[in-house]
């Protein structure tokens, strides 16, 4: 471990087991779970759920909830795509034709909600308990309330504005506004929040479990997932979105599912690391990392010039990759395999000039030599600079428990891309924004496809056992704090909280993931405790530099645990740039 470098928090250490999530009261509700005898995705979806009741301004039980499991006893890692999909009545001829070319906030942007389906999954396949029994510490904060902390007043203040402009007098968002926005006024911190029709719709799903309890636990959990897809909330959700003029249908809930399979994987120095597909944007840090696997970084020097450019480049050729290639590999032949080898690696590794930036966005690299195959004749136009902020939306959880088992989840989607549902208090995945109206683009909209997601978890393994889980939100700030925090711990010898709070740089020279895909090349975002110096060479080299706060959330909210296997001990760490905590014993 690295020493002599001291943090604002403590390193939380076990060696039993451990959880860190995106808000504390998360934290409290997986370790509880955990002390309960709960396994780690007992723990992680209990965790997770809590995140949609706590953190309502990025996260929602409607939301998405991409996740990693690795399962000790099966010495079996999964993912699970918790994604939802495009209504079958959506194309981009309707978008052009009623939306005015564009992917509108509200309910067009929904696609099929995609978390309700992830947790319960994890549950049935991987988890120990009922979902009652992970549900209640959610229940208990939905229904009692919580005081509201800083952060998400602050959220609640910046959505004012933006509500007032997409609802006008329409009152499309009254939902939104009767629990958040009491007396047209955001609430004040402290005041306890209170999401009376949320804890209703865990105790409608809690009673259909308990009705099917006779049928055994797995059959219990699956008739609870179905009453969310097939039932009385599935036909709430389409009253909503279809009043409110979205396209969501029975049939499109009917016919969603998510996908339990096998995840992307790649390598650094003996690590293994894996994320989820290219559905998501999870393989940009296996891409990223070995590009940087062949490069002295050590030698460099921990945020040197030399070492922040390296890491920028490598991220922005990473990036430009995901832009040409990445979509969802049920529409989109997505050359995964030559995407996430060494030899493609080597090849992108030596674009890198090491004294000079790239001004844009850099030129893709060709993936198909080294997998078999040939391109399917897509490819995304190059891009224009466009104007717009840069979204930093989505949370994290990761749990590792005694018995080896790891839980990695990024659940997303707040209440400022949607109306929250009447009757229901979640909003309905909005996740649509991240698709694009080029046909051409392999991210195009098309009936029944994923958009691509940007939340995405990542589990490190060494030697076959659990090393590390880790993740962040941030939207495309998400890949680029990951890669920073992974290289902190296996190059620099950090500990999980020196790596996390760490100062943290980003790379904008690439279309942004929402719509509008705001574009801004050479844009170098960096927090303010980089040095000067280094600063004023990274702008000599070609860098735009843009100098952040110090403690930016706009980098992200960073959560890890360290697995010790010679020691015997796990090492937690969250980041303070947010809400998170870790906590372990």
């Amino acid at each position: 471990m690295a020493t002599g470098i001291n943090t604002y928090r403590p390193l939380i250490t076990g060696t039993t087991h451990m959880v860190s999530a995106g808000h504390y009261l998360a934290t409290a509700a997986g370790y509880r779970i955990l002390e309960q005898g709960g396994n780690a995705t007992d723990a992680g979806v209990a965790a997770g759920i809590v995140i949609n009741v706590v953190l309502p301004q990025y996260t929602s039980f409607g939301g998405v909830a991409p996740i990693i499991i690795h399962d000790a006893e099966k010495q079996d890692t999964v993912e699970i795509s918790g994604l939802g999909r495009w209504p079958a009545a959506a194309n981009i001829d309707y978008f052009n034709q009623h939306a005015g070319r564009e992917i509108p906030v509200g309910v067009l942007r929904t696609v099929t909600p995609a978390a309700a389906d992830a947790w319960l999954t994890a549950l049935k396949l991987y988890g120990s308990m009922t979902f009652e029994q992970v549900v209640t510490p959610a229940l208990e904060l939905a229904e009692g309330g919580f005081p509201i902390p800083a952060t998400l007043r602050r959220a609640l203040v910046g959505a004012v504005d933006e509500l007032d402009h997409y609802d006008g007098d329409n009152q499309k968002w009254r939902s939104t506004r009767d629990v958040f926005f009491p007396g047209g006024k955001a609430l004040e911190t402290g005041a306890v929040l209170v999401q009376s029709e949320l804890a209703r719709t865990f105790r409608r799903l809690i009673q259909v479990e308990q009705d099917n309890v006779s049928r055994g636990r797995d059959e219990a959990i699956q008739a609870a997932r179905d009453f969310f897809y097939h039932g009385e909330i599935a036909v709430e959700m389409v009253r909503f979105v279809q009043e409110q003029g979205g396209l969501l249908t029975m049939e499109d809930l009917a016919a969603f599912h998510v996908g339990v399979g096998q995840p992307a994987s790649g390598s650094y120095k003996g690590i293994d690391v894996y994320t989820c597909g290219p559905w998501c944007q999870g393989p940009v840090s296996i891409e990223a990392l070995q590009i940087l696997e062949g490069f002295d970084l050590q030698g460099m020097g921990h945020n040197s010039p030399d070492y922040i450019h390296t890491v920028l480049e490598a991220l922005k050729l990473s990036f430009s990759d995901r832009h040409h290639y990445y979509g969802d590999p049920d529409f989109v032949d997505v050359p995964l395999e030559g995407l996430t080898s060494k030899a493609f690696a080597d090849e992108r590794r030596r674009a890198i000039d090491p004294m000079r930036a790239s001004s844009e966005m850099p030129e893709p690299g060709d993936p198909w030599r080294y997998q078999e195959g040939s391109q399917n004749g897509r490819g995304a136009a190059k891009p224009e600079p466009v104007g717009g902020r840069l979204e930093a939306d989505t949370s994290y959880v990761c749990v590792v428990d005694r018995q080896g088992n790891a839980f990695s989840a990024t659940p997303s989607d707040g209440i400022g891309g949607a109306p929250v549902a009447t009757g229901l208090g979640f909003v309905i995945s909005p996740r649509g924004s991240q698709s694009w109206l080029d046909p051409e683009h392999p991210c195009a909209l098309a009936p029944g496809k994923r958009p691509r997601l940007t939340p995405n978890p990542v589990l490190a393994m060494r030697d076959g056992q659990v090393w590390m889980p880790f993740g962040t939100p941030g939207g495309d700030v998400q890949c680029q704090s990951m890669v920073q925090l992974f290289l902190n711990v296996a190059e620099f010898g950090m500990d999980p909280q020196q790596a996390i709070e760490a100062p943290r740089v980003s790379a904008w020279s690439f279309p942004n993931s929402f719509w509008p895909h705001a574009y801004h090349p050479g844009l170098v975002g960096v927090e303010g405790r980089i040095d000067g110096q280094t600063i004023a060479e990274l702008n000599r080299r070609g860098h735009q530099v843009e100098v952040w706060n110090d403690w930016t959330p706009r980098m992200g909210s960073l959560c890890a645990i360290l697995v010790d296997r010679e020691r015997g001990t796990l090492s937690g760490g969250a980041d303070l740039r947010r809400d998170g905590y870790a906590m372990g014993r």
